[in-house]
């Protein structure tokens, strides 16, 4: 019992997950391998320790590639703790590859004082809250540059491109997938959306102040806005 109650303390730990949680996790693993609830705890824990040391390992690796493409051996400026342990933390546990390069480059940004822009706790916020599908579509949307987007961005062919100029008349509506990813991007403040007399509408949307700093925060390249290069 004693050894039982160990392992599920630690597992809970681990998993950041409450005990009796945990515990009838650990229950229905051992039901289906026939053996006591430590074995199935072990599994378990086994599997967490290793998918995020190697989440952290990948962070870690492109982070230094990162920093090697700036010429930085290493941080050139310190990264707050309020952002640095939100940023690891959340960095580390990532599994989709092509987020997990966004929350490097967003570190990389942090810890170089020649970015020369502060890093805001929202921008972790919403980097937790986005989707890759969701990530391709805003930087679709950001690659238009400022002066250019004025009058609209057309979200019809999205996620492959943007439609610019897009007549007030007849506007086409994305597919439901796209909707769903504007409504949340719209949500977190990255866009907004146009407007006609019958209300809201998505066939066309605008940056906004916050929706650019971050992808700027994001971006190694800070004039194309690159989000998935490299």
């Amino acid at each position: 019992m004693e050894e039982e109650s160990r392992a599920i303390r630690e597992v809970a730990k681990t998993a950041g997950k409450g005990i009796d949680a945990v515990r009838e996790f650990g229950s229905f693993i051992s039901q289906f391998i026939k053996g006591p609830i430590e074995q199935g705890m072990g599994i378990f824990e086994d599997k967490l320790k290793y998918m995020r040391w190697e989440r952290q390992i990948r962070l870690m690796q492109r982070v230094n590639e990162l920093l090697n493409e700036r010429n930085l051996r290493e941080p050139s400026r310190a990264v707050p703790m309020k952002i640095a342990i939100p940023l690891f933390q959340s960095g580390s546990l990532e599994e989709d590859d092509l987020l997990q390069d966004i929350w490097a480059k967003l570190l990389v940004n942090a810890a170089d004082a020649n970015f020369g822009k502060e890093i805001m706790r929202s921008y972790i916020t919403i980097l937790e809250n986005i989707t890759s599908f969701e990530a391709v579509i805003l930087e679709k949307i950001y690659l238009v540059s400022e002066q250019t987007s004025i009058r609209g961005i057309g979200t019809a062919f999205l996620p492959e491109r943007v439609e610019l100029n897009v007549p007030q008349h007849g506007q086409i509506v994305p597919d439901y997938k796209v909707q769903l990813a504007l409504s949340n991007l719209i949500r977190l403040g990255c866009i907004t959306p146009t407007t006609s007399m019958g209300g809201e509408i998505l066939s066309s949307v605008y940056q906004t102040a916050l929706g650019r700093a971050f992808v700027e925060a994001c971006s190694l390249n800070k004039i194309n806005n690159e989000f998935f290069r490299k």
